[in-house]
């Protein structure tokens, strides 16, 4: 059986960066396991037409796939319990991600994004895990 603990070992942050941004699906985080997730955020730059999509991925299994637009389009523009928040400054779009719990993964993460829009300046993308 897991014990769970209050607090996250060796917290530590991984960026990504995507500049220029091509249309396709890009890998902005990818993290090797045992580890805990506990947040992340992705910024877009620039307001473009279209959708882009965040996805986070541990253990093969997926988590979140969302575009900036749904998000927009669904409310969630602010602290939630579905652990999603959407952050609007044009010309910046923040997705953040995070949860009561940390999440725990035995194999491995993964942070991409599936662009499928012309005219974004870059991609950022921040998560913070440990151990």
């Amino acid at each position: 059986m897991t014990t769970t603990t209050s607090f996250i070992a060796g917290a530590q942050r991984t960026q990504g960066l995507l500049a220029p941004v091509p249309v396709g699906e890009h890998v902005l985080v990818e993290l090797k396991g045992p580890g805990v997730f506990v947040c992340a955020q992705v910024t877009r730059q620039n307001d473009p037409a279209g959708v882009s999509f965040v996805s986070l991925d541990l253990d093969g299994r997926n988590v979140v796939s969302l575009s900036f637009e749904a998000a927009s389009n669904f409310g969630l523009t602010q602290s939630n319990p579905y652990g999603l928040v959407l952050l609007e400054k044009p010309p910046i779009s923040t997705m953040t991600i995070g949860y009561p719990l940390p999440l725990y993964f035995e194999r491995g993460l993964t942070l991409k994004v599936s662009v499928q829009e012309m005219g974004i300046a870059q991609i950022l993308a921040n998560v913070i895990h440990g151990t």
